[in-house]
C-alpha cells in the first residue's frame, strides 16, 4: 500500500506510546455513506490488540446513525490491561465534486466504557512483592467531522490493479469518569477533551469490500495523571459497503 507522510508520523508515535491512559480510543466510524440505504461495517484491530467494530446505516439521502464497539484484554508480566467501550451517534452525510464521488459527513455520539489496570511490582529477586488495580467507568460525547473521496488511484500487486482511495476526519471527544477506584478506595474523577485526526486508506477488492488501514493521534486539551493522552491508534482491517453510490471512473 501507499505510506504517507502523516502515517509515518503517527505509526512512529505508536511505537513509542505505550498504554499510558485510562482512555483507550477506538477506530472512528468513517462509514462513506452516500445515499439512502446504505450500510457500511467494519472490523479492525490495532498493533496492540484493540478490536473494533463499526456500524452505520443512511437513513436518509443525508442522515445516517452510527454504531461503534471496542475491546481489549491484554496481560503482561508486570501489567494487564482491559477496556471497553460502546458508542452510538447519528448526523448528517452529503456528496459533492464533479463526479459526484467526494463525501462530507459530520456526526455526534455518546458513548461509555471502562478500564481496568493492573500493575505488579517485583523486587530485584523476581519475586512479586505488590499488586494496584485501578478501575474506572466513564462516559463519551464526540463530535466528528469525515472528508473522503471514492476517487481512487490504482496500486499494481500481483499483476492486478487494485484502486487506492483516502480519507480524513477530526473527532473531539469529551471524556468523564463516572467511577475512578485505587485497590478498591475511591479517587478524584478526571475528565479530559480529546482531538483526535484521523487517516485512512482502503484497498477496493470488490465493489462491496475493501481492506483498510488507520492511523490517529490522540491530544489532550488539559494535564491528566490517569485520563491523559498516551494511545495513537494503528489498525488494520476489513470495511462492507452496500447499498451505495457506484464511483465514476
Amino acid at each position: 500500500m501507499i505510506i504517507n507522510r502523516p502515517f509515518l508520523l503517527i505509526f512512529s508515535a505508536v511505537l513509542l506510546s505505550s498504554c499510558s491512559s485510562m482512555y483507550m480510543p477506538n477506530v472512528p466510524n468513517t462509514p462513506m455513506l452516500s445515499q439512502q440505504g446504505e450500510f457500511s461495517g467494519g472490523a479492525h484491530i490495532s498493533l496492540r490488540g484493540n478490536a473494533s467494530l463499526n456500524g452505520a446505516y443512511a437513513v436518509s439521502n443525508h442522515f445516517g446513525v452510527l454504531f461503534s464497539g471496542s475491546m481489549m484484554n491484554r496481560e503482561w508480566e508486570r501489567k494487564d490491561y482491559k477496556n471497553k467501550l460502546v458508542e452510538v451517534g447519528g448526523g448528517y452525510f452529503n456528496t459533492f465534486g464533479p463526479d459526484d464521488n467526494r463525501i462530507l459527513e459530520v456526526y455526534v455520539g455518546y458513548g461509555g466504557g471502562s478500564t481496568d489496570r493492573t500493575y505488579r511490582r517485583y523486587d530485584d529477586n523476581d519475586v512479586l512483592t505488590g499488586t494496584d488495580l485501578e478501575e474506572a467507568t466513564f462516559n463519551k460525547t464526540f463530535l466528528q467531522v469525515n472528508y473522503s473521496s471514492k476517487k481512487s488511484n490504482n496500486l499494481k500487486l500481483f499483476g492486478k490493479d487494485f484502486p487506492i482511495s483516502y480519507g480524513t476526519a477530526l473527532r473531539i471527544s469529551s471524556v468523564e469518569m463516572k467511577t475512578f477506584m485505587i485497590n478498591g478506595v475511591g479517587q478524584m474523577r478526571e475528565g479530559n477533551v480529546f482531538l483526535e485526526p484521523i487517516f485512512f486508506t482502503r484497498m477496493k477488492l470488490s465493489d462491496q469490500f475493501q481492506l483498510q488501514y488507520t492511523t490517529s493521534g490522540n491530544f489532550g486539551l488539559n494535564s491528566r495523571k490517569y485520563m491523559n493522552a498516551g494511545s495513537s491508534i494503528f489498525t488494520i482491517g476489513a470495511v462492507v459497503n452496500l447499498g451505495g453510490k457506484v464511483a465514476k471512473k
